[in-house]
């Protein structure tokens, strides 16, 4: 068969396009491989010649805001098997599972395994122990690093705090709620090995370093903390309370400098298996929970009832031992009433009916003006999360009796936080501040990269806050100025809020008694809060339950800090508590009297059946006793 030169130049064409062709198939082939899949496969390549282990990133430092460490990370080590490198697999098994405290036959079971690369034996081993394992040089056994986290007060803000799981995440608090701050990156350790995935020996090993978390500074005071830890176990155990709540804050900052909830727990030992337990005493009760505050929201209804002139200093009520509200009978809390008052004295003796009377005063409209612009049914803004905005009725559905009922606490919720945020403002020139428990987070190399935004609004006047700080303090210093702590200028407020069962109906014989105090009262600095849930040992009032661990904080927060006295002059004499019981109630009271203390009464037998505290106690004039008819 003859070619012509046509024909084989044909072929050559032909041969030349099918060459070009299959460069081009290979440069297209190579440039996907190399550029678009060339990291994804060089990963992959890199994950079968090599082997890593995990280097955890220490966590943050949570410091208090005297930079005071409540939250350090610290070394521990995590255990790991590469079973094909095994090769005592009893003697490793025996060995590990005893000192490690494992079941015997699973730890065989991993160390005798070939057909994966490798398995964890235990996470957070302490230094001590990973020096053992190391120096037994088993075969196959491998430690890395890891973080464990140490709480250095153990139950100290239990509730803020939280904690975090074994694997280093933030589970409660701010562990939990800053977790992507705290949490750090992570480093890796490579060593290469080969098909099986055996250790190459002689190859270079590869740490790739992480970096540790961010640091958060707390407006926390641990000092303050110590204290107020120490006065609610001892509210909670003498009150034989179901739990107590309290706060301290700086009342023109909005800055919370302490805050706890007990019952509590150590930090280092959560009790994770008794979930329940874990989970109610895990809770940030005075953010998430809402409760009907009682005449501690008193302060917020003569706030508003003043700046708007509805009353005055020189006004007077009567207190008949209720009022009648769209034919309802509402009692006052003393039922024999508090006769004719002052607006100052019917504040210091919390009536009912002084309350109902401002809050009609008021309106509906006007009354839930004050509300929205103090706050109420609003969530704070606090970094804490779950919290809870209140509960407020939809105003189209008020009626008179409910709107009576407001004005001295009842048929409203708050959360703790809300109201104390809200009388920091009032008392603060009438300037509301957003609380906070976080002053800032800052990088490893102090670079600050985040500070809470604070929002400020005006709630009331100058003038108004004023006249409040001075009825706050003769509420509380009953028997003379500065006495509710003997020479210094303190102003507070006690409660006694009802509880309602699952139905809605008021839960007979539950109560949250609380107080909230100030000093200095004309300028506050400081504002203290307590609420005790169920107080279950003789008394409710939250003068008698409440209010006396007040005085014990202040107490001791003046003699830490060696506070000194406004007055020195003012010194209380000791007096001992008499037996009254059996007497009639006149005769008990006038006995009382005498003695420069104040009384609460339940009941109206009559005679005195019971008396808190028992004969014999020893008082101080203007301590408030509790008579039981």
């Amino acid at each position: 068969m003859t070619y012509t030169l046509h024909s084989l130049q044909k072929r050559i064409k032909s041969v030349f396009l099918v060459f070009i062709f299959l460069v081009c198939a290979l440069s297209v082939r190579l440039f996907v491989v190399q550029i678009i899949n060339g990291k994804n496969l060089q990963i992959k390549a890199t994950d079968q010649w090599t082997r890593d282990l995990k280097l955890t990133a220490p966590r943050g430092t949570i410091y208090d805001c005297t930079g005071d460490s409540l939250a350090v990370s610290y070394t521990t080590y995590d255990v790991y098997v590469r079973g094909r490198e095994v090769t005592e697999p009893q003697e490793a098994a025996s060995f590990l599972s005893s000192l490690l405290e494992l079941d015997y036959e699973k730890t065989l079971k991993k160390v005798s395994r070939k057909d994966i690369s490798e398995s964890l034996l235990k996470m957070q081993v302490e230094g001590e122990i990973a020096e053992q394992i190391y120096e037994k040089k088993l075969k196959g056994i491998y430690l890395t690093e890891n973080v464990g986290r140490y709480y250095v007060y153990g139950n100290l803000l239990t509730q803020l705090l939280g904690f975090t799981s074994i694997d280093n995440v933030g589970q409660a608090g701010l562990e939990a709620y800053l977790d992507k701050y705290l949490k750090g990156d992570d480093g890796y350790s490579y060593v290469q090995s080969d098909l099986q995935g055996k250790e190459i020996g002689g190859t270079l090993r590869y740490y790739v370093s992480g970096t540790a978390g961010d640091d958060v500074t707390l407006t926390a005071n641990s000092k303050i903390q110590l204290i107020l830890e120490r006065i609610l176990q001892k509210a909670y155990e003498e009150q034989k309370a179901k739990s107590v709540s309290g706060m301290v804050m700086n009342a023109k900052t909005s800055e919370i400098l302490a805050i706890s909830s007990k019952p509590s727990f150590d930090l280092n030992e959560p009790p994770r298996k008794e979930l329940f337990q874990l989970f109610e005493q895990s809770k940030m009760k005075v953010v998430t929970d809402t409760y009907e505050p009682g005449s501690t929201f008193k302060i917020l209804t003569i706030a508003a009832a003043l700046e708007e002139g509805v009353t005055n200093l020189d006004d007077r009520f009567y207190c008949p031992g209720y009022r009648i509200v769209d034919g309802q009978r509402i009692k006052c809390w003393r039922s024999i009433g508090h006769g004719s008052q002052t607006l100052a004295e019917a504040f210091a003796n919390s009536c009912n009916c002084c309350f109902m009377d401002l809050a009609l005063r008021l309106g509906v409209d006007r009354f839930y003006d004050y509300m929205t612009k103090f706050g109420i049914g609003q969530k704070t803004g606090i970094t804490i999360k779950g919290e809870s905005g209140g509960i407020v009725m939809p105003k189209q559905n008020v009626k008179t009796v409910d709107l009576a009922r407001m004005g001295f606490g009842h048929a409203i919720a708050v959360t703790p936080v809300q109201l104390l945020s809200i009388v920091a403002g009032l008392v603060s020139g009438g300037t509301w501040k957003t609380p906070t428990v976080i002053k800032n987070i800052s990088s490893s190399d102090g670079m600050v990269v985040y500070s809470p935004q604070k929002t400020t609004r005006q709630i009331l006047s100058q003038k108004t806050s004023e006249t409040l700080n001075m009825l706050l303090q003769k509420a509380e210093n009953k028997k003379e100025d500065f006495s509710f702590v003997a020479g210094y200028n303190i102003g507070g407020k006690t409660g006694t809020a009802q509880k309602y069962d699952e139905t809605g109906h008021i839960a007979s014989g539950k109560y949250i008694s609380s107080f909230i105090g100030t000093y200095p009262a004309n300028s506050p600095d400081y504002l203290f809060m307590i609420m005790v849930d169920e107080p279950s040992a003789g008394a409710y009032y939250g003068s008698l339950v409440a209010a006396p661990y007040g005085k014990e904080f202040f107490t001791q927060l003046f003699e830490f800090y060696d506070i000194p006295k406004d007055n020195e002059e003012v010194a209380l004499e000791e007096v001992v508590m008499p037996k009254v019981e059996g007497l009639p109630l006149a005769e008990a009271v006038a006995e009382i009297k005498a003695l420069g203390l104040f009384y609460e009464i339940d009941g109206e037998g009559g005679f005195i059946s019971k008396q808190l505290p028992p004969p014999g106690a020893k008082l101080h004039k203007g301590d408030t006793i509790l008579l039981i008819e």
